[in-house]
């Protein structure tokens, strides 16, 4: 019986250890992508929202919108001031104006920030940019420079056509000072032939 006890105990942690590692393997897989969760609320792409929100902040900007929105304000005013009574919709305080003020001011301020944070994130990529071009055109200039320097150097080293004209010429003076510039004679008359 003890025997059978104990076949049957590593028959049970086998059957365990098996069921969990099944049960880890179906719950944690990093080698696969989560499946997407359902959402409750609507998806949007936030590059389109962005562009739109740059459009909007961006008409805000204009003249054309000041015009517009003054010429409401004052089409409002007019109307609900000399309109007869029952046609009048937001008497002399103005509280439905206010209201409509209140409401465009609140959606404009985020839009406005949205599209200068969208604005300054182009900005910080293009500074980057140019600062890595700055970067790179320091680098090719110190190249050239230092290689300007080392032909400089070696060019020093040069012997010229107008140092070796001048060396030749002293030279010839010196032997001719000695008197033995070109003794006559057949090597000469050889010379002569192959020039």
């Amino acid at each position: 019986m003890a025997g059978e006890r104990g076949g049957e105990g590593k028959e049970r942690t086998r059957s365990t250890t098996g069921a969990n590692a099944a049960a880890r393997a179906s719950r944690v897989r990093l080698d696969q992508p989560k499946a997407p969760r359902k959402r409750l609320l609507p998806e949007w792409d936030p590059e389109a929202f962005g562009r739109y929100s740059e459009r909007i902040a961006r008409f805000l900007g204009t003249g054309r919108f000041i015009v517009w929105m003054t010429a409401a304000i004052i089409v409002w005013v007019l109307w609900n001031i000399f309109a007869p009574k029952d046609l009048r919709f937001d008497e002399f305080p103005f509280i439905f104006l206010t209201l409509a003020l209140s409401l465009q001011a609140s959606y404009a301020a985020p839009l406005i920030l949205l599209a200068q944070n969208r604005q300054d994130d182009r900005d910080r990529v293009t500074h980057e940019q140019d600062r890595k071009q700055n970067e790179r055109s320091i680098a090719d200039t110190e190249y050239l420079t230092r290689e300007i320097a080392a032909l400089r150097m070696n060019l020093g080293e040069v012997a010229t056509r107008d140092w070796i004209r001048s060396e030749l010429q002293d030279l010839v003076k010196e032997l001719e000072e000695r008197g033995t510039v070109f003794p006559a004679g057949p090597a000469n008359r050889s010379d002569e032939g192959d020039r």
